[in-house]
């Protein structure tokens, strides 16, 4: 079809910049959620240049799932739109398939026409249960509860941000093919903080970044990092949940950036092997009455004791969390000290091989960084376990807790193992959702080699829960 024929929603990416930081002020404000939704659907029906309506929603490993809807069907059915939960692993079985997504209208997104189509706008959904309740396997819903009822109890606003880092390499689909080819092609050595402009991965950052601008991520810095090809864009703090929004949208447009200029954004722990892997540093704080209560300008490291025992009990249950936090086999090829890896249970302001780091704060920006985190992880679930465990979890009464004698697992069965065994991850997920994500987790362990090695294997790509599709998964 002719595209003149066309009248579709693009918008200069100064206006939809302009639009999504006015949506994110919302979200901060607290704006009641039926307000919001009655301006949206008034939007949605006036704006005659939008076609269809993309929804977002997360599985429970943490893959990314999207549903566009015709804009006059959603307008029409926004609450009863249904979708087959067997077909996404680890939600429902197939006798009991049907589930509905519900809009989460304040997570309301404008998206550049040039990067994921005209005529397009995109809100994060909530995955109803048969009953009308949320969904147990739905980790975004339940870290907006815990958040939500944090704020009315407690007078608690969690904060995040995560420095997440990627590989560029070239060619499309490159993680989708890696069983063939048995190996990934970096798109520019140029090494940590160097790309001339112009260059593969400079084209790469800069276009990605104009997205995130746009979409009123508040950027901050971008550079290439360490290792060959790497690349790491950041961004401005967030409440926890817009935070782990971000951060599967930060994939998402990095993934499509890639696509269209024919390379391939991996956010595989550790793709290749002799060089640092990827972390999602993830920055953590709260605040009350506006003021961050993690400081404390006479405390160790500036910290208060509040902040000082979410660390604690963050470390108490390190082991526990680990697989909640590297959720793969390849996770676990990170988790290798000689690469500046966080493979120790303790906290330190310096050592960068420490669990929680505590960086330079002041009164607004003082914060603890739990780095043994990889950007493969479900992000949601990333956010419960370290608020929950930060300010729910146990203090072991073991002397030296912050210091080095314990270290998290070097293989994700000995992870699973933990997870299994810990009462705590019980009181973080529930038997059932808890038993069905490390059932996950065995399936893909147990089609992979038992020990790592010392080089990256077909099957701990094709079998990762980013990368794999049905036709992949039925290679085994």
């Amino acid at each position: 079809m002719a595209s003149e024929l066309r009248e579709f929603l693009e918008l200069h990416y100064s206006e939809l910049e302009e639009l999504n930081l006015a949506a994110k002020q919302q979200r901060k404000d607290r704006v009641p959620a039926d307000k919001v939704a009655e301006a949206r659907l008034k939007y949605l029906a006036d704006e005659k240049r939008i076609k269809a309506v993309t929804v977002m929603f997360t599985d429970l490993e943490g893959r990314f799932h999207m549903l566009d809807y015709d804009k006059k069907f959603l307008l029409k059915s926004h609450d009863n739109l249904t979708f087959d939960g067997s077909s996404i692993r680890g939600f429902t079985a197939q006798r009991e398939s049907d589930l509905r997504l519900g809009i989460d209208w304040p997570s309301f997104y404008w998206a550049p026409a040039d990067v994921f189509g005209p005529g397009k706008v995109m809100v994060f959904g909530e995955v109803i249960d048969k009953d009308g309740t949320l969904y147990s396997g739905d980790l975004r819903s339940r870290l907006k509860s815990y958040a939500n009822s944090q704020f009315e109890k407690n007078g608690y606003t969690l904060n995040a941000a995560n420095e997440i880092e990627g590989f560029l390499f070239k060619g499309a689909n490159a993680e989708r093919r890696f069983h063939e080819t048995g190996t990934f092609e970096f798109a520019n050595t140029g090494g940590y903080y160097h790309s001339l402009p112009g260059d593969p991965l400079r084209e790469f950052i800069d276009t990605a970044a104009e997205v995130q601008r746009a979409m009123g991520f508040e950027n901050e810095k971008d550079h290439p990092e360490v290792a060959p090809s790497q690349f790491e864009m950041n961004y401005s703090y967030g409440d926890v949940v817009s935070a782990a929004d971000n951060i599967q949208l930060y994939k998402l447009i990095c993934r499509q950036v890639a696509h269209k200029l024919g390379h391939t954004a991996s956010f595989l722990p550790k793709p290749v092997v002799g060089v640092n892997g990827n972390g999602m540093h993830t920055n953590v704080s709260i605040t009350k009455g506006g003021k961050n209560i993690f400081w404390e300008a006479s405390g160790e490291e500036k910290l208060s004791k509040f902040a000082w025992d979410f660390v604690d009990r963050i470390l108490t249950h390190g082991n526990d969390i680990c697989l909640m936090l590297n959720a793969s086999v390849n996770a676990y090829r990170r988790l290798d000290p000689h690469f500046e890896a966080p493979n120790q249970i303790k906290a330190s302001p310096t050592d960068r091989g420490s669990m929680v780091r505590i960086p330079i704060g002041n009164e607004k920006s003082a914060r603890v960084e739990v780095r043994s985190v990889a950007p493969d992880s479900n992000p949601y679930m990333v956010m419960l376990a370290v608020f929950q465990s930060g300010l729910d979890g146990a203090i072991s009464s073991e002397d030296g807790l912050r210091q080095a004698k314990r270290f998290l697992p070097d293989n994700i069965y000995d992870a699973i193992a933990n997870f299994r065994s810990a009462s705590w991850t019980s009181a973080l997920l529930g038997e059932d959702v808890k038993g069905r994500y490390a059932d996950l987790k065995q399936a893909s362990a147990d089609r992979c080699a038992r020990l790592l090695g010392t080089f990256v294997k077909a099957p701990e790509v094709q079998f990762h829960h980013e990368v794999y599709n049905q036709f992949l998964w039925n290679q085994f």
